[in-house]
């Protein structure tokens, strides 16, 4: 979800170890997933323990949610849900080797920047061709054809997508409350504006960070590129390969490749030169700077505009779009999956189109315990005792209907969402590649070493800690070294391929 505090960036370097997955997941072709498929009926007689691993941090009062729900779940369909949490400190490594180790669990959170593509042909998941229908029939009656799209590979299900649409919309969140006073004409709607805003963070409140920077990316660079109307190939930030959506047969390319690089590398370098963010940025684990007023602002999406607006309504927090082309994110940008190890597919099926349908068990799931962790305000959902208690992780089981905006939300996000509606035409700019996935098998040894390569050279260099013009020539020459020709030209027949059907 971003949606959430994502982090994108640096999950990346999993790539590196997912090679692994092929020895203990087995082939595509083995994990049909047809064994309870055969009748529809879904024996509930004997009580089953489904466990199921989400990414986050585990809140000091999760056990007083899990056996508040497991209650219910255990009313329902005789069973009892053990949630397994793979915090953000070690996500990026842990996250891959579920796959690769043999354990036995049931379902996980997924998503393309998780590298969903590349885990379902590596044969990490089970196929739901006839699983989802039978056991989830509510859930898969709900999905979009672009979603169901989106959700295959190699001609089969192997996630079920979110049902709830979200926007690839980005920029900064920053607060309005330190400048008020002050001449800063409040303008936001470019880099330059941004850069603005920075300098008067930095003159009218020393104490404050303006801009907060953590280790896994600055993300200034993809904003960069996205106010110019470019696509990230994958589909996600935190890659280096980029095309044009306005040209017909558009050409990936990289970094060095982009004409205007030079001038976004000036730009960092003034910023860094500025002191507009840390210069140990590339070390810094904190997330929480802005919320904690450590810094002014970030960048990032609507989601954790929300968030911070609600945690503190009286620091004037906005939020700038610089996304010129905004699309509606991939419906797998947050999913669901069946472990190859599960040995309770139907039930874990039933069991998710148990929270994505009814309402009670929805509630339950994702606020908690009403009265303790939330309550129903106005037709919103209000969040109780945040240090304690957090909205399930499993950001993919919101449904449109049953998910409530949550009680006291920036006011001007439906009006930015219906600007976005207005904006996006189906197959139609950066909206024309939302369906396409990258096939990286062919090219996995050099795809991983690029994506090393990227991190060494790169992220120190968009954030003016190297030399603009060496810096930059030297990342080419390592890029190259490490294969990226290969890679591009791997990932351009697989595009030219997906217009030619499109």
């Amino acid at each position: 979800m971003k949606k959430r505090f994502a982090k994108i960036a640096a999950l990346l370097c999993a790539l590196t170890m997912a090679a692994s997955v092929v020895t203990s997941c087995g082939s595509k072709d083995d994990n049909s997933g047809t064994s309870g498929a055969k009748t529809g009926e879904l024996d509930t007689s004997k009580e089953v323990e489904l466990s199921i691993y989400v990414i986050g941090d585990r809140p000091a009062k999760q056990d007083e949610v899990e056996e508040n729900y497991n209650k219910l779940f255990k009313e329902k369909l005789n069973c009892t849900v053990k949630t397994n949490y793979l915090s953000w400190a070690e996500y990026r490594n842990k996250y891959p080797l579920l796959f690769s180790s043999g354990e036995k669990f049931d379902m996980a959170y997924a998503a393309s920047w998780l590298n969903f593509y590349s885990l379902a042909q590596k044969g990490a998941f089970m196929n739901l061709d006839e699983l989802w229908p039978t056991y989830a029939p509510k859930n898969f009656a709900q999905q979009s054809e672009t979603a169901k799209e989106q959700a295959t590979v190699d001609g089969h299900y192997y996630g079920i997508p979110s049902l709830y649409k979200t926007y690839s919309a980005y920029g900064p969140i920053y607060r309005t409350d330190i400048l008020e006073g002050t001449d800063w004409d409040g303008k936001m709607e470019n880099l330059e504006d941004y850069e603005t805003y920075l300098s008067y963070v930095k003159k009218e409140a020393p104490e404050m960070q303006p801009l907060s920077i953590v280790q896994e990316g600055a993300e200034i660079d993809e904003l960069f590129m996205q106010e110019r109307g470019l696509y990230p190939v994958k589909g996600a930030l935190g890659d280096f390969l980029w095309l044009d959506p306005t040209e017909s047969n558009p050409k990936i390319f990289t970094y060095y490749d982009y004409e205007e690089t030079p001038e976004f590398l000036e730009l960092v370098n003034r910023w860094n030169e500025a002191g507009y963010f840390s210069k140990s940025a590339l070390s810094n684990t904190d997330t929480t700077e802005v919320e904690n007023g450590k810094a002014a602002s970030r960048i990032k999406n609507m989601g954790t505009y929300e968030g911070a607006h609600i945690q503190h309504p009286d620091w004037g927090f906005k939020f700038a779009n610089f996304v010129s082309d905004v699309s509606y994110s991939s419906f797998m940008q947050d999913a669901f999956v069946i472990s190859n190890t599960s040995e309770n597919p139907e039930r874990a099926l039933a069991w998710y189109d148990l929270i994505t349908s009814d309402e009670e068990a929805f509630r339950t799931w994702n606020y908690g315990i009403e009265g303790k962790s939330y309550q129903i305000v106005d037709g919103q959902v209000e969040k109780l005792n945040l240090e304690e208690y957090e909205e399930n992780p499993l950001w993919t089981a919101r449904t449109p209907g049953l998910f409530l905006r949550v009680f006291g939300s920036p006011a001007d996000i439906p009006e930015m969402e219906a600007s976005y509606d207005e904006h996006i035409k189906e197959d139609q700019g950066c909206q024309k590649f939302r369906a396409f996935n990258i096939d990286t098998s062919k090219v996995e040894t050099e795809y991983a070493a690029c994506i090393n390569v990227h991190q060494q050279y790169w992220w120190p260099l968009e954030l003016g800690y190297t030399d603009p013009v060496e810096g930059l020539k030297e990342y080419q020459q390592k890029m190259e070294a490490a294969g990226v020709d290969k890679v591009i030209e791997e990932f351009q027949r697989q595009l030219d391929e997906y217009l030619k059907n499109k």
